[in-house]
């Protein structure tokens, strides 16, 4: 996650005046920046536009956040978002995952869509053997990316040097991809994608020689799926569009190491709310078994007695149906979900049995129900006289 070499090609578009609202941005008072709340709050109250938004949290991250050169190879693709952004607002240090989990955390809080984009980036005509990160934003209607950890300055000789480097804020994404190569073609933002051998080699093909991608589209679509779904899709894209160097290899497989955890995680958390599901059903059967065993006394409109059973008789199948979304679970966790599928199925029979009985009770009189109550049941069918 290397910053940009100092003196090189950087982007060169026409720049927008911005002094300031630069002025304006580092302005901000340091007791509003112990958190991405406090510095988009400050955000919103002086800046208006998406523009104006993004240069502030631009500016201000590329400013006040040290590029930690000791720690530029310390890559950590299952590290937290939270703790991405947490970590150089607390030590005001930090690599290019850094710089872009931040600038996207204040620009999604004022309001901005921002993205956290993966990949890897050329440098003098060469792909670099490091990942890095970087940011796209839509600013108005239009998307834009941005790279904050190189706009902020420059290494040499193993040495940090701040300097903002505007060439990397607000760049069309057919300048982009001239330097800057996502894993995943969606983020390239075009309409025909280059694949990752023609951004290594430098030699790309004419768009019409390419099936279009409509990446708007692509991308409301993307915005709907979950995060196993989206893991799935970036997979795919990534895959389609060439495993050409190591780079690219290895972060397919921590993707696809992140799907099987994340599938891992899911079907734990689908046991645990059907087990969770299954404890509530059977503490409410076991009330209507009490009240059942006082007779339904106090006295209760026919109705909220049979909601009593209704209620347990929902949460057992609410159990079941998560269980049966748990697609690949674990050898651990096979077993343990026979178990409670079982423990269902016998809650289940009981709960019918018990709705059975309440179909025929309250299709009698009065005294004919109260000749009903000959016995007293509990959980497990014991009679109790």
């Amino acid at each position: 996650m290397l910053l940009f070499a100092y003196a090189s090609q950087a982007q060169k578009p026409a720049l927008e005046n911005y002094a300031a609202l630069d002025r304006k941005a580092l302005e901000l008072p340091d007791s509003l920046t112990k958190t991405t709340d406090q510095l988009a709050g400050y955000i919103n109250t002086h800046f208006k536009t998406d523009v104006e938004k993004a240069r502030a949290a631009f500016v201000w991250v590329a400013t006040n956040i040290q590029y930690d050169a000791e720690n530029m190879f310390a890559i950590d693709f299952y590290e937290k978002q939270a703790e991405k952004v947490e970590k150089p607002l607390r030590t005001r240090k930090g690599i290019c995952g850094n710089y872009a989990a931040l600038f996207t955390d204040i620009c999604t809080k004022t309001g901005v869509k921002s993205y956290v984009v993966e990949g890897y980036t050329k440098q003098n005509g060469f792909a670099d053997y490091i990942p890095h990160a970087w940011n796209a934003a839509l600013i108005d209607t239009a998307w834009y990316l941005f790279d904050p950890t190189w706009g902020s300055g420059f290494i040499k000789d193993g040495k940090f040097y701040r300097k903002i480097n505007n060439g990397y804020f607000k760049v069309s994404p057919s300048a982009f991809i001239k330097t800057h190569m996502p894993f995943d073609y969606l983020w390239q933002f075009l309409a025909y994608p280059i694949t990752n051998q023609e951004f290594i080699s430098g030699k790309i093909s004419p768009g019409a020689a390419k099936p279009f991608f409509g990446f708007k589209d692509t991308l409301q679509a993307y915005e709907k799926l979950d995060t196993m779904e989206r893991m799935a899709a970036a997979a795919r894209r990534i895959e389609q569009n060439g495993v050409k160097n190591a780079l690219v290899f290895d972060r397919l497989r921590h993707l696809r190491a992140q799907m099987e955890n994340a599938k891992q995680t899911q079907s734990t958390d689908l046991y645990n709310a059907a087990v969770a599901d299954f404890n509530e059903a059977v503490r409410v059967f076991n009330t209507f078994v009490s009240y059942k065993n006082k007779q339904f006394t106090p006295a209760r409109a026919d109705h909220e007695i049979q909601k009593i059973l209704a209620d347990a008789d929902a949460g057992l199948k609410a159990g079941r149906e998560k269980l049966g979304r748990i697609a690949t679970p674990s050898a651990n966790l096979v077993a343990l979900i026979a178990q409670l599928q079982s423990s269902i199925n016998d809650a289940s029979t009981q709960v019918q049995q018990q709705q059975d009985w309440l179909k025929t009770y309250l299709s009698k009189d009065k005294t004919r129900r109260k000749a009903m109550f000959y016995k007293r049941v509990d959980w497990f069918g014991n009679s109790q006289d």
